[in-house]
């Protein structure tokens, strides 16, 4: 089991302002596949084994510099790549597991994975804010209704 304790400004870690996205325990269930995550606002996610390996940020597996990742080739994953093997924090910030192939390159950052939360509830959160995300009708550009008018151009 993995503990955190709470830091005294989110200023000094340069991340996110928000507690939910502060982890207060995080529990890894090895046998189970399993990573719990216990955040300072009271809401619990549990990631499996396979959807964390899915998510590496890794460069190898999302790819860097223009070039695709391994990711990009929609692998399927042997059970000793999804088997977590080891897993430990990342200064104040990141949860680094270890898989059954030795692949450890992987920071997963507090903020990414309240963001990723598997349950139900934020689950249908993300579904709900990204459709009216993708229903606001789009403006031109400079055509902000708080733009005013174009400032007169005399030559």
């Amino acid at each position: 089991m993995l503990r955190t304790s709470a830091p005294t400004s989110h200023l000094e870690w340069g991340m996110s302002q928000n507690p939910a996205d502060t982890p207060v325990n995080i529990r890894a269930q090895r046998e189970a596949g399993l990573v719990t995550i216990d955040w300072a606002d009271g809401h619990v996610s549990e990631f499996g084994a396979e959807m964390l390996r899915l998510m590496c940020p890794c460069a190898f597996c999302q790819g860097e510099a223009g070039r695709p990742g391994w990711l990009d080739t929609n692998p399927t994953l042997t059970p000793v790549q999804a088997q977590l093997v080891d897993m430990r924090l990342v200064g104040s910030y990141a949860i680094a597991p270890t898989w059954g192939d030795g692949h450890d390159t992987g920071y997963y950052e507090f903020e990414s994975l309240r963001a990723s939360c598997p349950c139900p509830i934020c689950t249908a959160a993300r579904s709900s804010s990204s459709w009216i995300e993708t229903s606001r009708p789009s403006e031109g550009a400079g055509s902000r209704p708080d733009d005013g008018p174009a400032p007169d151009r005399e030559g």
